[in-house]
């Protein structure tokens, strides 16, 4: 191709020089019926639905997590509170009943996967 006939394309004719119809591209305005723009319009909504039960959802599932988190944390601060009695009952000389319990329980775990 010439560099003349690649000119002559670019103004919207073909190689022998015709002008060419309907060389514009890109969108036309005022081509689409309003029918057109009430599915547009529906398919946008519908869109928007399902985007706001999707947030729905998460939000949902995330605040089960922290519900399960935070009972995590108050089962932890529970069972730190009570090593703290223990310490402090072992410092005086006792021995607790909590920690014979425990020392009980872990001789039978022992034995059981010996």
């Amino acid at each position: 191709m010439e560099v003349d006939e690649f000119n002559s394309q670019e103004v919207g004719q073909d190689i022998e020089g015709n002008k060419r119809e309907g060389t514009r591209r890109g969108r036309k305005p005022g081509r689409k019926a309003k029918s057109d723009m009430k599915a547009k319009l529906e398919r946008s909504r519908q869109s928007a639905r399902e985007c706001r039960a999707r947030k729905k959802l998460r939000y949902q599932y995330l605040e089960e997590l922290v519900a399960n988190r935070e009972k995590a944390v108050f089962a932890l601060h529970r069972e730190l509170e009570q090593y703290r009695q223990w310490a402090k009952e072992i410092d005086e000389g006792k021995v607790p009943e909590g920690v014979l319990k425990l020392i009980e329980e872990e001789t039978v775990k022992k034995s059981e996967n010996e």
